[in-house]
């Protein structure tokens, strides 16, 4: 998966090729120092400033047309505190590079999305997650940050310190500073033993309740136009090791999920008739299969197929519902939908703006692949996502707006405060956090 790109001309494109900008200059700052001395000249020059991580956002929530920052010059761990089982790492750091870098010491995330290669300050701003049934998002991991303000000065927060910062800018959209420095919490690196089998959709809505329960990682994918799903179990493992074997591996993860599956992709966007019959036979082309190994390697999946994604949070109680309800919009739309719909949860955490604030949530993601018209699924998603408070991840496609938001998240009333404190001038402000947080 590649990152963003500038053209010639400028023009800065995120991964999905749904968002593009012109900045007047980009910055790649090599410290903390030179980022705030940016950001301060930034201000006198009159012109907003937006940190980009690998631009995976479908949204517009990095685009600029002031003073683009790219933060890759601000990677790597600074320290490891094996008393306090934290890692420190700069902004920049890609998911990839750290996942490595704590496995060779012995060290590991608790959970993780199923993508690496966003930034850390990319990935936590936007609430990235993975699926857990006591293990949240990436930034529920976080325990400490650091962050250049609008004014150029530095700040420091966690539990302790400045913690009304803290609980706000862990999922901080960009709108309070821009991260430097970000502290997880890291654990003894362990094994998990994943179990991938087709099942039922059906069945999978019948016992949704038993299988979150009875497993501490459970997603599944629906293939639009079937009865058929691909589930995945993750739980932890006394071992022994077991990968899958590389030939395999490449086979099933590649081949077939990367390879044929875009091809696929391109047969449907051209000959959308055809879509039905091709989700008919994708759901039944990967069989069932156990490995073990350690978490980055069972939590993440290369994802070479570009596409477009909307994904909302609703209550982990309303999931069943909502996915009928959506299996039956899909059937009476004449919708042709050749991607299939991904389905995780998180627990309920205490992030201001974090989709799971404050309720167990089940998150509910539809796709497009690139180039392909998705609005008119979309549209017709968010409306049965939004009947049911779903909250919108904050990188991907929605439609939502301030006064939507005020409704779903109890707490938006403090975020916005604090912004007003931290961001009076709006330096960090574009379009798409006016249109979701309010002028």
């Amino acid at each position: 998966m590649s990152t963003t790109v500038s053209g010639k001309n400028g023009t800065w494109r995120n991964w999905g090729g749904n968002v593009a900008a012109r900045p007047a200059r980009e910055v790649t700052p090599a410290s903390v120092e030179e980022l705030a001395d940016a950001v301060r000249r930034a201000a006198e020059d009159g012109l907003k400033a937006k940190p980009v991580g690998t631009g995976h956002s479908f949204t517009s929530i990095a685009a600029t047309d002031g003073v683009l920052i790219r933060p890759q010059l601000l990677s790597g761990i600074r320290d490891i505190d094996r008393d306090a089982m934290t890692v420190t790492v700069g902004a920049g750091t890609q998911l990839k590079r750290l996942n490595m870098a704590l496995a060779r010491e012995g060290l590991s995330l608790r959970n993780m999305g199923d993508i690496m290669e966003q930034t850390v300050s990319g990935a936590t701003s936007t609430g990235t997650h993975g699926t857990g049934r006591e293990s949240g998002s990436i930034a529920a991991q976080i325990k400490g940050l650091e962050l250049v303000t609008a004014d150029g000065s530095v700040l420091t927060c966690s539990e302790k310190e400045n913690p009304d910062v803290f609980a706000a800018a862990r999922i901080g959209l960009g709108a309070l500073g821009v991260v430097t420095a970000i502290t997880f919490a890291v654990e003894p690196i362990f094994l998990l033993t994943a179990r991938e089998e087709p099942m039922p959709f059906d069945k999978v809505l019948a016992d949704f309740d038993e299988l979150w329960a009875e497993n501490e990682h459970f997603e599944f994918y629906w293939f639009p136009h079937t009865g058929n799903t691909n589930t995945k179990r993750n739980n932890r493992s006394a071992g022994p090791e077991k990968p899958v074997p590389q030939l395999q591996g490449w086979i099933e993860d590649e081949f077939l999920s990367n390879g044929v599956f875009q091809v696929a992709q391109w047969v449907g966007r051209a000959v959308p008739g055809t879509i039905p019959a091709i989700a008919r036979i994708s759901s039944k082309a990967l069989s069932a299969r156990t490995y073990t190994d350690i978490p980055y390697k069972v939590f993440t999946s290369p994802r070479r197929v570009r596409f477009v994604e909307m994904e909302y949070a609703v209550p982990r109680e309303a999931a069943v519902e909502v996915l009928r309800e959506l299996r039956t919009m899909v059937e009476r739309s004449g919708l042709k939908v050749s991607f299939p719909v991904e389905v995780r949860t998180a627990p309920a955490d205490d992030i201001t703006l974090s989709t799971a604030s404050g309720r167990d949530s089940a998150y509910i993601a539809v796709h497009m692949v690139k180039g392909t018209p998705y609005q008119a699924y979309f549209t017709a998603a968010e409306r049965i996502f939004t009947a049911h408070e779903g909250r919108p991840h904050w990188g991907k496609v929605h439609t939502r707006d301030a006064e939507y938001f005020s409704g779903v998240y109890p707490r938006f009333g403090e975020f916005t405060a604090l912004r007003d404190r931290l961001d009076p001038d709006r330096r960090f402000q574009n379009d798409y956090l006016r249109r979701v947080l309010g002028a």
